[in-house]
């Protein structure tokens, strides 16, 4: 059987233990693997593993022994509960080796986990599971997750409480961070509020997300963008003792002032703003116009060229020249 959209989130949530087999399958690696741990720890539990009752064979160990899977699936543990033959990096080439422990399945035997890459319709293994009266196959794609696995996602990990504002900042995050960066920071913020009942703030998030990370360059990029001249230079010594490459910050800057000429024209940039940072972009935005922030983004292209360029001019003194200019035209 073929699952996808609710009836696939819904199957990897509380799967069918009718079901012997499941073929996960997807393009990127990282999100298959984490539908693959949650689908896992959904039918064995979290002491699955630790107790024994995971068997992983590499799909090169199938290939070369076919009765591995079959073996595998009809073992008894020494501990009681559901057991789980898993099969990594499966391909159609390992389709008869498959074959055989799905028709020789039944109830109280390990289930069968394969994961995938990407498989066309046509697929052997795709059809193989799809076909059979004891299998299932999901693809997993790309598409952010909704808002309901996002709230389910934030349960599990304890977050019970979220703000309206937050939840609009988690749904933005979704969208541009990947699948376990978002998963990290679900954490992070269940850590925080741990023994905190008050709910979560789009504030919070700003703190907590991966940006936050980068509270230096932020630091910098405001005093330009707001014409503090006086904290340029201090602020370029730190990020130049924390290895930051003038490269690097003229990119950062760039960027930075691209997202500012986005919301003077009135775009919406990507990826969405929220909190305090976007009140803060905002108002930049506003004190320079569109025109000015045109000028601004010439003077850094023309710096890229000249820091990436053969020349012997000190890039640390180049990149702190076109800064200063920046915050001088700021303050006009």
């Amino acid at each position: 059987m073929k699952l996808s959209g609710r009836e696939a989130r819904a199957f990897l949530a509380r799967p069918d233990p009718a079901r012997g087999g499941i073929l996960l399958y997807g393009a990127d690696p990282v999100r298959v693997a984490l539908k693959r741990r949650d689908l896992i720890a959904a039918l064995i539990g979290p002491k699955g593993e630790e107790e024994m009752r995971l068997t992983r064979i590499a799909a090169t160990d199938l290939r070369k022994e076919p009765a591995l899977l079959l073996d595998a699936i009809k073992a008894q543990g020494f501990f009681p509960g559901a057991r789980v033959a898993l099969v990594e990096d499966a391909g159609d080439g390992l389709s008869k080796a498959i074959a055989p422990a799905l028709d020789e399945w039944c109830a109280g035997d390990a289930h069968i986990v394969a994961t995938a890459k990407q498989l066309p319709a046509r697929s052997s293994l795709r059809k193989l599971f799809e076909g059979h009266a004891d299998a299932v196959a999901i693809g997993i794609y790309d598409d952010p997750p909704s808002r309901d696995e996002i709230e389910a996602e934030a349960r599990k990990q304890g977050l019970t409480s979220i703000s309206g504002d937050a939840m609009e900042a988690l749904i933005a995050l979704s969208r541009s961070l990947d699948p376990g960066e978002f998963r990290q920071l679900i954490t992070r913020l269940a850590l925080y509020k741990l023994g905190d009942e008050t709910p979560l703030s789009g504030e919070e998030i700003a703190l907590l997300s991966p940006a936050a990370g980068e509270a230096a360059l932020d630091d910098l990029l405001h005093a330009v963008a707001e014409g503090q001249s006086g904290r340029i230079g201090p602020l370029l010594s730190r990020l130049g003792a924390q290895g930051t490459q003038p490269v690097g910050l003229c990119i950062g800057a760039m960027r930075h002032f691209r997202t500012l000429h986005q919301i003077a024209s009135g775009q919406n940039p990507r990826p969405p703003l929220f909190g305090p940072r976007r009140d803060r972009l905002q108002a930049q935005a506003r004190k320079w116009g569109p025109h000015r922030l045109e000028r601004a983004i010439r003077l850094l292209v023309e710096t890229d060229l000249a820091l990436r360029s053969s020349s012997r001019a000190p890039s640390q003194a180049l990149i702190e020249r076109a800064l200063i200019r920046l915050s001088m035209l700021a303050g006009r």
